[in-house]
């Protein structure tokens, strides 16, 4: 890596100073969240760090990051997404929403010719594609569009088929907690009961668990990986059964950990948990309460939500001055305040909304990793809480790894370069195994 990346390896000691991340003051009000970003360009976690195709940043974000960045794991065609990007108003959600469907249907519809032909790895292949575009559609829709829940439960079911398809199988789970399921998706590393290494992946405050097989699961598979994701509450379409964030995400990822460990051919020795987004703070939360993690990854991690969000536009983001912003980026900032029970048009709630999620690096043993994209590690409380992570962490094998702008690796969660990422990670976890498999020989 050394060239490629600025790989930081940071072994330092606890400091009580800086640990004491539950007592951090967060800046709520309208008022103390316009002084804390006084002087400082907001946070802006959806900013495309080059141009890919459309004028309106939100939507360009999403296009190069979300869309066209699943293309090396089959969630897209380039052709079809540029077919599709050429009809879209630049800006407008119902047009989004609208040539999404389409390009989803068609896809869907070849695919179906595939199957009936018995062409099933070309069926498998057009249903992976249909299911991410219809996902991709959800991005512009109100949770009162009755679309969106018609489109998500289509993406699921084609996920399904096209799980059914590949060998050995993905499977489709519902992980009981607290009165609901968790749905999501597991598929081995090879035939078989032998214990593997598994990879456990947590999106974050706008995710669907289909996200994550698009994001990182087919490098999982090639290297020899389990690999589980799941809806925890607030994610997918559990809002729409009242099931939204709460501060302590670490209950729900524990009921995962409980799932997989019950499994025969997960290695509880061999078990990684990565989160994205605001996944970066879900999961080392649920790492300080559960050891049985053994190893973390963060992109990037996310120490105290409320501190972080006060410093993001949305603090100050009144429905005055959501009224500029094009019908795009306003919903899909609406649908992240829905996700935490919010009033969609209560934007600037979301600072107090994420007071409370947040977590003490002090207490968390197992072996980290910490990622962030080049563009985001600009910002000053990204840096800060980054630092303030490293500096605090408990285990001596804890690493940052800043992806290089030069390769194209800039955006939220390095989602526009998946293969350099996914090199980042699996490198990082198997280097750990690796040093778990020897001390213990």
């Amino acid at each position: 890596m050394v060239g490629k990346f600025r790989f930081w390896a940071a072994v330092l000691a606890s400091m009580a100073v800086l640990c004491g991340v539950r007592s951090v003051a967060v800046a709520a009000s309208g008022g103390e969240a316009a002084e804390a970003r006084a002087g400082e360009r907001p946070v802006d976690p959806h900013a495309a760090h080059f141009r890919f195709h459309f004028q309106d940043p939100e939507m360009d974000f999403v296009f190069g990051s979300l869309v066209l960045g699943a293309a090396v794991n089959h969630g897209c065609e380039i052709g079809e997404a540029f077919v599709t990007a050429a009809r879209i108003k630049d800006g407008d959600a119902l047009s989004w929403r609208k040539e999404w469907l389409a390009t989803a249907a068609l896809v869907e519809a070849r695919g179906e010719k595939a199957l009936a032909a018995g062409h099933t790895v070309s069926a498998r292949d057009q249903f992976l594609r249909a299911a991410d575009y219809y996902r991709i559609s959800l991005i512009s829709m109100l949770p009162t569009d009755p679309r969106l829940k018609l489109a998500a439960l289509r993406a699921r079911l084609l996920m399904k088929r096209a799980g059914a398809l590949m060998r050995p199988p993905l499977e489709y789970v519902e992980i009981p907690f607290e009165g609901m399921v968790m749905p999501g998706f597991f598929r081995k590393a090879a035939p078989g009961d032998a214990p593997a290494k598994t990879l456990v992946m947590i999106g974050g405050a706008e995710t669907f668990a289909e996200d994550q097989i698009f994001y990182i699961a087919p490098q999982a598979f090639e290297r020899g990986y389990n690999f589980l994701t799941v809806d925890l509450p607030g994610q997918g379409l559990t809002p729409l059964e009242g099931k939204f964030f709460r501060p302590a995400m670490d209950a729900p990822i524990r009921a995962v950990m409980d799932y997989a460990l019950s499994r025969r051919d997960v290695d509880p020795e061999r078990l990684a948990v990565y989160g994205i987004s605001s996944g970066g703070g879900f999961v080392p939360q649920a790492a300080e309460h559960d050891t049985r993690i053994r190893a973390v990854v963060m992109n990037n991690c996310v120490v105290d939500a409320a501190s972080g969000v006060a410093k993001m536009a949305v603090a100050t983001a009144t429905p005055d001055v959501t009224a500029k912003w094009s019908s795009f980026k306003r919903r899909t900032n609406q649908n992240i305040a829905w996700r935490f029970g919010l009033d969609i048009d209560d934007l600037p709630g979301l600072v107090e909304a994420n007071r409370g999620f947040c977590f003490d690096p002090a207490k968390v043993a197992a072996p980290a990793l910490v990622v962030v994209a080049n563009g985001e590690y600009k910002s000053p409380e990204i840096q800060r809480q980054t630092r303030l992570c490293l500096d605090c962490l408990a285990s001596s094998k804890k690493n940052l790894v800043i992806t290089p702008a030069e390769e194209g690796a800039s955006n939220h969660c390095v989602m526009e370069n998946r293969g350099l990422m996914s090199q980042v990670v699996f490198d990082w976890l198997d280097a750990t195994f690796q040093d778990k498999t020897d001390q213990g020989s």
